[in-house]
């Protein structure tokens, strides 16, 4: 058994096998599926909040005016005309004129009255780890999203390839019940003929209707089966339910088992080994609220009464603003004890995770193993089935064989013709399963 095993991946490597209707379908399923649109909406959602944490670094400008109308409330008064009218009074007296005049005392309105202010005001953060940290966390989080997808389309691969080998294997079937039909109807009109010149008895006549009704049976549950194979292949491929399926798969060849481990490689590993990094940096992020930080403004405009523009009008303001979290009630500590369980429990997710894998590379090779020892077993009975139908079909027409035994025989040809259906089909399954579990299809 292990030397046919060894023949069919030799057969495998020699005769290959032509897929590119398959491989065109799983193009067609890629680019249709409306989950994977979904995920590249996420992951455009996650580049522009990406594209967003790097413009924190860039300034902020904007424009900023408003114009004040008062009266009444508080006000400031000034005694300048008490402070100046005498010392104006006896410079008059000097001067003999009248060249200083009175002043009155003042009273200035706290809330500006026609007052305007136009500005550019700019700010620009010039020290802030929080938007370092921040930006690296956004990168990641696209990272990840990017990595889902990934995931995600190894498994809708395998979904089609699995669903593509069972239609085939329900057509098949279809095919082989056709056969049979044609068999059972066969025997019916010899039978008959047999029976209206008295050479067998009205038992096995009743016993060939009854065939012939029972494989009609099976042939139609058969046609259903692969309906339904049919619509669920078009399902995934978002096709319309009813579309025909083409077909270009070798009968003749078989999958390769001998298959390299190489589970350390699978996106689920590299969506933790991301998530550890990603954890690190929302570490780092707790932490740089103990960081001071530090920006810096800028203004530039007009103020004045009236709406007068002028030299004096004009003005700039500008500096610098420095914030440093002191005390916060130890809650960034705790925030950062939470961030180190998380770390704890992804190491350890990832120890998991890799036994996982590389336990279900194990069980999938094996299991395409057992399912090409079965074919092999299957394909042989087929063949002494086959001969075996030959010689009692033979037997039966010259009257040496009774109909049971024809019956038997071609039962036992029509149920090794549908285990090898089985079978062989079922190995190419294993293999989308193996190829699955091991991450080896290869995207375009």
């Amino acid at each position: 058994m292990k030397n046919a095993i060894t023949l069919a991946m030799i057969c495998f490597g020699i005769l290959g096998y032509s897929q590119s209707k398959l491989d065109n379908y799983i193009h067609i399923g890629l680019e249709s599926n409306e989950v994977i649109k979904q995920h590249n909406f996420d992951i455009n959602k996650s580049i522009y909040a990406l594209k967003e944490a790097r413009s924190l670094f860039y300034p902020t400008v904007s424009l900023n005016a408003n114009y004040t109308k008062a009266d009444g409330g508080r006000t400031i008064d000034i005694p300048i005309g008490d402070m100046l009218n005498p010392v104006y009074s006896t410079l008059n007296q000097i001067t003999n004129s009248n060249a200083f005049p009175a002043l009155q005392n003042q009273s200035v309105l706290i809330n500006p009255d026609n007052f305007y202010d136009a500005r550019i005001h700019t700010t620009m953060p010039l020290l802030n780890f929080e938007i370092i940290y921040n930006k690296r966390i956004k990168s990641q989080q696209s990272s990840l999203q990017k990595i889902e997808l990934e995931i995600y389309k190894r498994e809708l691969v395998k979904e089609i390839k699995t669903a593509y080998y069972k239609y085939l294997q329900s057509m098949e079937g279809v095919t082989i019940y056709q056969d049979a039909l044609k068999l059972v109807r066969e025997n019916q009109r010899v039978n008959q003929s047999l029976f209206k010149n008295d050479k067998i008895n009205r038992t096995a006549v009743l016993r060939s209707d009854n065939e012939v009704i029972r494989i009609e049976a099976n042939l139609e549950t058969a046609k259903h089966t692969s309906n339904n194979a049919k619509s669920y292949f078009n399902f995934l491929i978002n096709q319309k339910l009813d579309s025909a399926i083409e077909v270009d798969l070798d009968k003749e060849s078989l999958p390769n088992v001998l298959v390299q481990e190489n589970t350390s490689n699978r996106e689920e590993l590299s969506k933790l080994t991301l998530a550890k990094d990603l954890n690190g940096n929302v570490g780092k992020l707790t932490q740089s609220y103990w960081y001071p930080k530090l920006s810096g403004f800028a203004d530039f405009g007009f103020q004045d009464f009236d709406f007068e523009v002028n030299k004096q009008s004009r003005y700039y303001f500008a500096g610098a603003a420095l914030e440093w979290t002191i005390f916060s009630g130890n809650k960034n500590k705790y925030k950062l004890k939470q961030v180190e369980e998380d770390s704890k429990r992804i190491s350890s997710q990832t120890d998991n995770v890799k036994q996982q894998l590389l336990l279900q590379f194990q069980v999938t090779q094996n299991n395409l193993k057992s399912a090409l020892e079965q074919f092999n077993a299957d394909k042989s009975q087929k063949e002494s089935a086959k001969k075996y139908n030959e010689d009692i079909t033979k037997l039966y027409k010259e009257g040496q064989a009774i109909y049971i035994e024809l019956l038997d025989a071609q039962n036992q040809w029509v149920n090794a013709q549908l285990n090898t259906n089985i079978s062989l089909y079922n190995s190419w399954i294993a293999f989308a399963e193996l190829e699955r579990a091991n991450a080896t299809f290869t995207f375009n």
